[in-house]
């Protein structure tokens, strides 16, 4: 049985859409700006909860309580290959 193109279409646009609401969901954005932080970039955490991007950082009167940066999806499943003969 084959599917129609239009169908297929359909499908494929459902699915795109699936997947982009899950990487969505799952990034962390600015508190402010609402935009979502870069692979790399720092985020500012505030005692009020508040998270602030880079940009967005010298807007908060107070400093910051915590930060740290923003890692990729592979974060934490690479290996590293260490030379363990002897020398």
């Amino acid at each position: 049985m084959q599917t129609s193109l239009p169908d297929k279409a359909d499908l494929e646009l459902a699915l795109l859409r699936r997947s982009l609401h899950g990487l969505s969901a799952a990034s962390e954005r600015c508190g402010h700006c609402q935009r979502t932080l870069l692979v790399g970039e720092r985020v500012y955490l505030y005692e009020s909860g508040a998270a602030r991007c880079e940009l967005c950082r010298a807007r908060e009167r107070s400093a910051p309580s915590d930060s740290h940066t923003i890692h990729g999806p592979e974060f934490g499943h690479t290996l590293r290959i260490r030379d363990q003969r002897a020398a």
